[in-house]
């Protein structure tokens, strides 16, 4: 589904990303590890269209997108939940979830089905729907980040450290919600710093050291995660 080939970026002339090759296959919970300033973030920006590649390419469905902005990729299918947990804190939750349906919202039945839809997947959001999105909790405003992405249909979503800052019980409650996503075949990638979410979570783990991937391979019940601490490190091949 998605392809990133030979990719270079960053912002001014600071290369972050050096020679990105990335594939996310459909229907797969995909995971990107690494370091602090491995250019995790950068990786997922680049992919959104908030950083502008200055080398390679990247596809979406066999369709380019490099080079796109970013308010064009929810068109495409792509959407991004960036860290942060970032909501509009003086307008309601339920006005803040509409946002995501907005380069639709000509189809009124099909923006209705998929709030119900949302509040069904996240009830807690349902309850307080008409509350300013300011007075929710760390918790409660990642789970509106990802009813917002989700009603913009995506084909993949992007994910940024979607446990960062939250209690070991809402992480515990977000790795659900991401299991349940996944099992309807939603098509995922996720960067973590938190290594037994993602290994739990993630069909295949992609090791990003120094702004290239230094290693991948496929989940399973064999999976050993000291077997990454050699890539963190730099001396794994």
């Amino acid at each position: 589904m998605l392809e990133c080939t030979n990719v270079d970026a960053g912002y001014g002339n600071v290369m972050i990303l050096h020679d990105l090759n990335l594939t996310v296959r459909q229907g797969q919970l995909s995971a990107i590890l690494g370091s602090n300033g491995s250019g995790k973030s950068t990786a997922l920006k680049t992919l959104a269209g908030l950083v502008t590649p200055v080398k390679g390419q990247i596809t979406l469905d066999g369709k380019r997108i490099d080079g796109l902005p970013a308010n064009a990729m929810a068109e495409h299918g792509m959407c991004l939940v960036p860290q942060g947990k970032e909501v509009l804190a003086g307008m309601s939750v339920q006005e803040n979830i509409l946002i995501g349906a907005f380069h639709r919202r000509k189809d009124k039945h099909g923006i209705a089905e998929d709030l119900d839809r949302v509040y069904a997947q996240f009830p807690r959001l349902k309850m307080r729907r008409k509350a300013a999105a300011g007075v929710l909790s760390g918790g409660e405003r990642q789970m509106l980040s990802l009813g917002r992405a989700l009603m913009s249909r995506p084909k993949l979503l992007l994910l940024d450290e979607p446990s960062a800052a939250l209690a070991p019980k809402v992480v515990g409650e977000i790795s659900d919600i991401l299991r349940s996503l996944r099992e309807t075949g939603l098509t995922m990638l996720l960067v973590e710093q938190n290594v037994s979410m993602a290994v739990e979570l993630a069909e295949e783990i992609h090791i990003l050291r120094e702004g290239r991937i230094a290693h991948s391979r496929l989940n399973g019940p064999d999976f050993d995660t000291s077997d990454l601490k050699a890539y963190y490190l730099g001396s794994g091949t």
